[in-house]
């Protein structure tokens, strides 16, 4: 899986298609985009600190439903990772640059 938190991507499938946020978690084969998937979560009250009531919260999304954004065109693109001796690069089909 060649996607990373702070990745920018645009959502290709569900209810947030075309929506664009970054990474900001990765869980398995799932991540977590800012502002995309947002559920209401019902938080009962537990203890001093916290107060009880409906939360918007972002949620997981699989990988297959995201894509990132190429860097230099600004639009969805396949990537692939190649290795040169040691290192590993990200590079995009769109612009062949990474």
């Amino acid at each position: 899986m060649s996607l990373k938190i702070g990745d920018k991507v645009v959502v290709i499938a569900g209810k947030d298609k075309k929506k664009e946020g970054k990474i900001i978690g990765k869980k398995g084969d799932k991540v977590l985009v800012e502002g995309i998937n947002v559920v209401k979560k019902h938080v009962k009250l537990n203890g001093q600190d916290q107060t009880g009531g409906i939360i918007d919260k972002e949620a997981y999304i699989h990988v297959s439903n995201v894509k990132v954004i190429d860097s230099k065109k600004k639009e969805a693109a396949k990537t692939k990772e190649t290795k040169k001796e040691t290192k590993t690069k990200k590079v995009s089909s769109k612009s062949k640059k990474d």
